[in-house]
Protein backbone atom coordinates (compact mmCIF):
# COMPACT_ATOMS: atom_id res chain seq x y z
CA UNK A 1 0.00 0.00 0.00
CA UNK A 2 2.91 2.29 1.00
CA UNK A 3 4.33 1.59 -2.40
CA UNK A 4 1.13 2.05 -4.27
CA UNK A 5 0.44 5.33 -2.69
CA UNK A 6 4.08 6.45 -3.58
CA UNK A 7 3.81 5.81 -7.35
CA UNK A 8 -0.09 7.28 -7.36
CA UNK A 9 1.67 10.34 -5.77
CA UNK A 10 4.17 10.20 -8.64
CA UNK A 11 1.95 9.73 -11.19
CA UNK A 12 -0.37 12.43 -10.20
CA UNK A 13 2.80 15.01 -9.98
CA UNK A 14 3.72 14.43 -13.25
CA UNK A 15 -0.20 14.84 -14.82
CA UNK A 16 -0.17 18.25 -13.07
CA UNK A 17 3.08 19.21 -14.54
CA UNK A 18 1.73 18.52 -18.15
CA UNK A 19 -1.35 20.07 -16.82
CA UNK A 20 0.56 23.22 -15.84
CA UNK A 21 2.09 23.20 -19.32
CA UNK A 22 -1.91 23.64 -20.68
CA UNK A 23 -2.68 25.78 -18.51
CA UNK A 24 -0.74 28.53 -20.01
CA UNK A 25 -4.08 29.13 -22.06
CA UNK A 26 -1.56 28.68 -25.35
CA UNK A 27 1.19 26.80 -26.72
CA UNK A 28 4.89 28.49 -26.30
CA UNK A 29 5.31 29.35 -30.00
CA UNK A 30 2.42 31.66 -29.35
CA UNK A 31 3.34 33.69 -26.37
CA UNK A 32 6.38 35.44 -27.63
CA UNK A 33 5.08 39.65 -28.18
CA UNK A 34 7.05 39.94 -31.45
CA UNK A 35 6.30 36.59 -32.86
CA UNK A 36 9.63 34.67 -32.96
CA UNK A 37 8.19 31.51 -32.32
CA UNK A 38 9.79 28.15 -32.88
CA UNK A 39 8.90 24.48 -31.78
CA UNK A 40 11.52 22.07 -34.04
CA UNK A 41 14.78 22.61 -34.74
CA UNK A 42 18.26 21.35 -34.93
CA UNK A 43 21.72 22.36 -33.72
CA UNK A 44 23.97 23.61 -36.01
CA UNK A 45 27.16 22.12 -34.00
CA UNK A 46 30.89 22.05 -35.02
CA UNK A 47 30.63 24.46 -37.81
CA UNK A 48 31.55 28.36 -36.10
CA UNK A 49 31.83 26.69 -32.81
CA UNK A 50 34.00 23.74 -31.76
CA UNK A 51 35.96 23.29 -34.33
CA UNK A 52 39.50 23.40 -36.09
CA UNK A 53 38.25 23.74 -39.77
CA UNK A 54 39.07 26.71 -41.18
CA UNK A 55 38.95 28.56 -44.68
CA UNK A 56 37.49 25.69 -47.37
CA UNK A 57 37.27 23.36 -45.07
CA UNK A 58 34.99 25.27 -42.79
CA UNK A 59 32.76 26.62 -46.04
CA UNK A 60 32.12 22.89 -47.38
CA UNK A 61 31.15 21.39 -44.19
CA UNK A 62 27.90 23.94 -43.84
CA UNK A 63 26.67 24.92 -46.88
CA UNK A 64 23.14 26.20 -48.47
CA UNK A 65 22.42 22.60 -49.20
CA UNK A 66 21.96 21.50 -45.62
CA UNK A 67 19.74 23.93 -44.74
CA UNK A 68 18.01 22.94 -47.58
CA UNK A 69 17.93 19.67 -45.98
CA UNK A 70 17.20 21.07 -42.63
CA UNK A 71 13.99 22.44 -44.07
CA UNK A 72 13.09 19.43 -45.84
CA UNK A 73 13.16 17.38 -42.95
CA UNK A 74 10.56 19.91 -41.19
CA UNK A 75 12.87 21.97 -39.24
CA UNK A 76 11.44 25.51 -38.25
CA UNK A 77 14.74 26.80 -36.88
CA UNK A 78 18.07 26.29 -35.96
CA UNK A 79 20.39 26.42 -33.30
CA UNK A 80 23.09 28.16 -34.59
CA UNK A 81 26.38 28.31 -31.77
CA UNK A 82 29.66 30.78 -32.10
CA UNK A 83 32.65 30.73 -30.76
CA UNK A 84 34.03 34.03 -29.76
CA UNK A 85 37.64 32.83 -31.17
CA UNK A 86 36.19 31.76 -34.59
CA UNK A 87 34.89 35.28 -34.94
CA UNK A 88 36.69 38.05 -32.88
CA UNK A 89 40.57 38.29 -32.48
CA UNK A 90 41.71 39.38 -29.27
CA UNK A 91 41.35 43.16 -29.67
CA UNK A 92 37.37 42.32 -30.64
CA UNK A 93 38.19 42.96 -34.39
CA UNK A 94 35.79 40.90 -36.50
CA UNK A 95 36.89 37.96 -38.05
CA UNK A 96 35.04 38.54 -41.71
CA UNK A 97 34.85 35.25 -43.19
CA UNK A 98 33.54 34.07 -39.99
CA UNK A 99 30.80 36.64 -40.08
CA UNK A 100 29.98 36.24 -43.70
CA UNK A 101 29.20 32.66 -43.16
CA UNK A 102 27.26 33.81 -40.27
CA UNK A 103 24.85 35.96 -42.51
CA UNK A 104 24.91 33.59 -45.16
CA UNK A 105 23.51 30.99 -43.19
CA UNK A 106 21.23 33.78 -41.89
CA UNK A 107 19.98 34.60 -45.47
CA UNK A 108 19.88 30.92 -46.50
CA UNK A 109 17.67 30.38 -43.56
CA UNK A 110 15.42 32.87 -44.81
CA UNK A 111 15.09 31.30 -48.08
CA UNK A 112 13.77 28.23 -46.68
CA UNK A 113 11.84 29.79 -44.30
CA UNK A 114 13.65 29.17 -41.21
CA UNK A 115 13.94 30.84 -38.22
CA UNK A 116 17.86 31.31 -36.23
CA UNK A 117 18.75 31.39 -32.73
CA UNK A 118 22.17 32.87 -32.55
CA UNK A 119 24.19 30.78 -29.47
CA UNK A 120 27.65 32.93 -28.28
CA UNK A 121 28.45 29.14 -27.29
CA UNK A 122 32.41 29.60 -25.89
CA UNK A 123 34.19 32.76 -24.70
CA UNK A 124 37.78 32.74 -24.58
CA UNK A 125 37.00 34.10 -20.81
CA UNK A 126 34.29 30.53 -20.10
CA UNK A 127 34.28 27.47 -21.24
CA UNK A 128 31.58 25.23 -19.61
CA UNK A 129 33.93 22.31 -18.81
CA UNK A 130 37.11 24.48 -18.10
CA UNK A 131 38.06 24.43 -14.58
CA UNK A 132 39.14 28.15 -14.81
CA UNK A 133 36.90 30.94 -16.37
CA UNK A 134 38.14 34.51 -15.89
CA UNK A 135 34.65 35.27 -16.60
CA UNK A 136 33.36 35.34 -13.13
CA UNK A 137 36.34 37.37 -11.64
CA UNK A 138 37.79 39.66 -13.86
CA UNK A 139 35.63 42.72 -14.51
CA UNK A 140 36.93 43.45 -18.29
CA UNK A 141 36.22 39.93 -19.15
CA UNK A 142 32.71 40.90 -18.04
CA UNK A 143 32.74 44.17 -20.19
CA UNK A 144 34.34 42.34 -23.04
CA UNK A 145 31.47 39.93 -23.14
CA UNK A 146 29.06 42.93 -23.15
CA UNK A 147 31.11 44.32 -26.09
CA UNK A 148 30.93 41.16 -27.65
CA UNK A 149 26.35 41.37 -27.91
CA UNK A 150 26.87 45.16 -28.78
CA UNK A 151 28.91 43.84 -31.87
CA UNK A 152 26.73 40.88 -32.71
CA UNK A 153 23.60 43.60 -32.14
CA UNK A 154 25.40 46.03 -34.44
CA UNK A 155 25.71 43.27 -37.13
CA UNK A 156 22.50 41.37 -36.88
CA UNK A 157 19.63 43.83 -35.74
CA UNK A 158 18.64 44.54 -39.56
CA UNK A 159 16.89 40.72 -39.44
CA UNK A 160 13.28 40.74 -38.02
CA UNK A 161 12.89 40.49 -35.03
CA UNK A 162 10.37 37.62 -35.60
CA UNK A 163 13.69 35.88 -37.96
CA UNK A 164 16.17 36.16 -35.19
CA UNK A 165 16.41 35.21 -31.77
CA UNK A 166 19.58 35.75 -29.32
CA UNK A 167 21.41 33.11 -26.40
CA UNK A 168 23.05 34.97 -24.42
CA UNK A 169 25.70 32.20 -23.41
CA UNK A 170 25.61 28.41 -23.80
CA UNK A 171 25.90 26.44 -20.36
CA UNK A 172 26.76 29.43 -17.70
CA UNK A 173 28.62 27.39 -15.18
CA UNK A 174 29.54 29.98 -12.55
CA UNK A 175 30.40 29.08 -9.07
CA UNK A 176 27.40 30.08 -7.35
CA UNK A 177 24.24 31.13 -8.96
CA UNK A 178 23.68 34.80 -8.21
CA UNK A 179 27.03 35.34 -10.01
CA UNK A 180 25.27 34.38 -13.45
CA UNK A 181 21.64 35.78 -12.65
CA UNK A 182 23.60 39.75 -11.79
CA UNK A 183 26.24 39.08 -15.23
CA UNK A 184 22.76 38.24 -17.06
CA UNK A 185 20.72 41.24 -16.03
CA UNK A 186 23.34 43.24 -17.10
CA UNK A 187 23.79 41.44 -20.71
CA UNK A 188 20.18 41.59 -21.29
CA UNK A 189 20.06 45.27 -20.33
CA UNK A 190 22.95 46.14 -22.65
CA UNK A 191 21.00 44.22 -24.99
CA UNK A 192 17.44 46.18 -24.67
CA UNK A 193 19.59 49.75 -25.10
CA UNK A 194 19.84 48.74 -28.54
CA UNK A 195 17.54 46.34 -29.52
CA UNK A 196 14.14 46.48 -26.70
CA UNK A 197 11.90 43.62 -28.82
CA UNK A 198 14.71 41.45 -29.79
CA UNK A 199 13.85 37.69 -28.15
CA UNK A 200 16.61 36.99 -25.55
CA UNK A 201 16.87 33.22 -24.90
CA UNK A 202 18.47 32.53 -21.62
CA UNK A 203 18.90 29.71 -19.20
CA UNK A 204 19.87 28.72 -15.29
CA UNK A 205 23.24 28.38 -14.16
CA UNK A 206 25.80 25.32 -14.36
CA UNK A 207 24.59 23.78 -17.76
CA UNK A 208 21.52 25.12 -18.16
CA UNK A 209 20.34 22.37 -16.09
CA UNK A 210 16.79 21.60 -14.53
CA UNK A 211 17.92 21.56 -11.16
CA UNK A 212 18.81 25.19 -11.01
CA UNK A 213 15.97 26.68 -12.69
CA UNK A 214 13.82 27.95 -9.88
CA UNK A 215 17.62 29.83 -8.58
CA UNK A 216 17.00 31.99 -12.14
CA UNK A 217 16.64 35.64 -11.95
CA UNK A 218 14.69 36.47 -14.95
CA UNK A 219 14.27 40.30 -16.35
CA UNK A 220 10.87 41.68 -14.24
CA UNK A 221 7.98 42.55 -16.85
CA UNK A 222 10.27 41.35 -20.29
CA UNK A 223 7.71 39.33 -22.31
CA UNK A 224 10.67 39.00 -25.18
CA UNK A 225 12.09 35.90 -23.58
CA UNK A 226 12.37 32.79 -24.24
CA UNK A 227 13.44 30.29 -21.58
CA UNK A 228 15.76 27.63 -22.06
CA UNK A 229 16.91 24.50 -20.27
CA UNK A 230 18.98 21.43 -21.63
CA UNK A 231 18.58 18.22 -20.95
CA UNK A 232 20.55 14.83 -20.79
CA UNK A 233 19.34 12.94 -18.66
CA UNK A 234 20.40 9.62 -18.17
CA UNK A 235 24.05 10.78 -18.37
CA UNK A 236 25.27 7.36 -18.69
CA UNK A 237 23.04 6.68 -21.40
CA UNK A 238 23.58 10.31 -23.34
CA UNK A 239 27.14 10.23 -22.73
CA UNK A 240 27.60 6.30 -23.19
CA UNK A 241 31.39 6.25 -23.43
CA UNK A 242 31.91 9.36 -24.73
CA UNK A 243 35.74 10.40 -24.14
CA UNK A 244 35.78 13.80 -22.54
CA UNK A 245 34.00 12.29 -19.64
CA UNK A 246 34.44 9.69 -16.84
CA UNK A 247 32.43 7.37 -18.57
CA UNK A 248 35.07 7.52 -21.25
CA UNK A 249 36.43 3.56 -20.40
CA UNK A 250 32.76 2.11 -19.94
CA UNK A 251 31.09 -0.64 -21.98
CA UNK A 252 29.14 -2.03 -19.80
CA UNK A 253 25.13 -2.65 -19.91
CA UNK A 254 22.36 0.14 -19.94
CA UNK A 255 18.68 0.46 -20.22
CA UNK A 256 15.83 2.42 -20.93
CA UNK A 257 13.50 2.93 -19.72
CA UNK A 258 13.85 1.49 -16.48
CA UNK A 259 16.56 0.39 -14.09
CA UNK A 260 18.96 1.91 -16.01
CA UNK A 261 21.75 -0.27 -14.22
CA UNK A 262 20.78 -2.84 -11.70
CA UNK A 263 23.17 -3.26 -8.86
CA UNK A 264 23.61 -7.32 -9.82
CA UNK A 265 25.38 -5.83 -12.87
CA UNK A 266 26.82 -3.51 -11.19
CA UNK A 267 28.73 -5.62 -8.87
CA UNK A 268 30.27 -7.62 -12.63
CA UNK A 269 31.88 -4.34 -13.36
CA UNK A 270 35.41 -4.32 -13.47
CA UNK A 271 36.95 -2.56 -10.16
CA UNK A 272 38.59 0.52 -12.55
CA UNK A 273 34.78 1.93 -13.96
CA UNK A 274 32.85 1.11 -10.62
CA UNK A 275 33.60 4.55 -9.11
CA UNK A 276 32.53 6.73 -11.76
CA UNK A 277 29.48 3.98 -12.36
CA UNK A 278 28.54 3.60 -9.01
CA UNK A 279 25.96 6.64 -8.57
CA UNK A 280 23.75 4.89 -11.35
CA UNK A 281 23.45 1.15 -9.85
CA UNK A 282 19.57 0.94 -9.39
CA UNK A 283 18.21 4.09 -10.97
CA UNK A 284 15.25 4.42 -12.37
CA UNK A 285 14.26 6.52 -15.41
CA UNK A 286 11.23 6.22 -18.02
CA UNK A 287 8.84 8.70 -19.24
CA UNK A 288 7.18 9.31 -15.69
CA UNK A 289 10.70 10.44 -14.41
CA UNK A 290 11.84 12.31 -17.20
CA UNK A 291 8.84 14.75 -16.61
CA UNK A 292 9.42 15.22 -12.96
CA UNK A 293 12.57 16.27 -13.93
CA UNK A 294 11.62 18.94 -15.59
CA UNK A 295 9.13 20.11 -12.83
CA UNK A 296 11.10 23.37 -12.40
CA UNK A 297 11.77 24.87 -15.74
CA UNK A 298 8.22 24.25 -16.26
CA UNK A 299 7.14 25.78 -12.97
CA UNK A 300 8.82 28.89 -13.83
CA UNK A 301 7.76 29.11 -17.03
CA UNK A 302 4.20 29.53 -15.68
CA UNK A 303 4.61 31.47 -12.90
CA UNK A 304 5.74 34.08 -15.42
CA UNK A 305 4.08 33.77 -18.46
CA UNK A 306 6.64 32.98 -20.74
CA UNK A 307 7.01 29.91 -23.46
CA UNK A 308 9.96 27.40 -22.70
CA UNK A 309 12.33 25.32 -25.01
CA UNK A 310 15.04 22.55 -24.72
CA UNK A 311 18.23 24.12 -26.56
CA UNK A 312 19.85 20.63 -26.11
CA UNK A 313 19.21 16.73 -26.03
CA UNK A 314 20.57 13.82 -27.26
CA UNK A 315 22.30 10.48 -27.19
CA UNK A 316 26.23 10.02 -28.20
CA UNK A 317 26.37 7.21 -31.01
CA UNK A 318 27.18 3.77 -30.07
CA UNK A 319 24.68 3.83 -27.30
CA UNK A 320 22.98 0.68 -27.17
CA UNK A 321 20.06 1.89 -30.37
CA UNK A 322 17.12 0.52 -29.09
CA UNK A 323 17.40 2.40 -25.61
CA UNK A 324 18.08 5.33 -27.12
CA UNK A 325 15.24 5.61 -29.60
CA UNK A 326 13.14 4.63 -26.82
CA UNK A 327 14.18 7.89 -25.32
CA UNK A 328 14.07 10.37 -27.53
CA UNK A 329 10.64 8.59 -28.39
CA UNK A 330 10.01 9.40 -24.69
CA UNK A 331 11.29 12.80 -25.20
CA UNK A 332 9.64 14.45 -28.15
CA UNK A 333 6.16 12.65 -26.46
CA UNK A 334 6.79 15.15 -23.66
CA UNK A 335 7.72 17.79 -26.34
CA UNK A 336 4.54 17.66 -27.79
CA UNK A 337 2.40 17.01 -24.58
CA UNK A 338 3.50 19.93 -22.95
CA UNK A 339 4.10 22.32 -25.80
CA UNK A 340 7.93 22.86 -25.25
CA UNK A 341 9.73 23.71 -27.98
CA UNK A 342 13.22 21.76 -28.92
CA UNK A 343 16.20 21.41 -30.83
CA UNK A 344 17.70 18.48 -31.03
CA UNK A 345 22.06 18.38 -30.50
CA UNK A 346 23.03 18.23 -33.34
CA UNK A 347 22.69 18.38 -37.23
CA UNK A 348 25.91 17.11 -38.37
CA UNK A 349 27.96 15.18 -36.19
CA UNK A 350 29.75 11.50 -36.09
CA UNK A 351 28.89 11.54 -32.24
CA UNK A 352 25.42 12.79 -32.14
CA UNK A 353 24.24 13.84 -35.86
CA UNK A 354 21.09 13.49 -37.37
CA UNK A 355 23.56 13.26 -40.36
CA UNK A 356 26.77 11.74 -40.42
CA UNK A 357 30.07 13.97 -40.83
CA UNK A 358 30.06 12.83 -44.35
CA UNK A 359 26.26 13.81 -45.19
CA UNK A 360 25.17 10.16 -44.87
CA UNK A 361 21.91 10.47 -42.62
CA UNK A 362 19.87 8.39 -39.79
CA UNK A 363 16.70 8.04 -41.52
CA UNK A 364 15.38 6.22 -38.29
CA UNK A 365 16.48 8.76 -35.50
CA UNK A 366 15.61 11.85 -37.64
CA UNK A 367 11.76 10.56 -38.14
CA UNK A 368 11.56 10.04 -34.40
CA UNK A 369 13.22 13.37 -34.10
CA UNK A 370 10.48 14.49 -36.33
CA UNK A 371 8.01 12.64 -34.31
CA UNK A 372 7.21 10.83 -37.55
CA UNK A 373 7.38 7.29 -35.00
Amino acid sequence: MVRFRKILKKGLVCTALVVAMASFGQSPKQMVSNQFTVEKGTNVAHWLSQSERRGEERKRFFTKSDIRTIANMGFDHIRLPIDEEQMWDENLQRHHEAFQLLENCIQWSVEYNLKVIVDLHILRSHHFNAKEKPLWTDKKEQEKFFDLWRDLSKALSKYPNSLLAYELMNEAVADDNESWNELLENACNTIRELEPQRTIVIGSNRWQSVETFDELRVPEGDKNILLSFHFYKPFLLSHYGASWTDLNNYEGPVHYPGVILTKKEFQTLPDTVKPSIEKWAGEKFDKTVLLDLWKKPIEKAKLLGLPLYCGEFGIIEGAPEEDALAWYKDMLSLFSETGIGYANWNYKSDNFGLVSDDGTPDQELIDVIMNKK
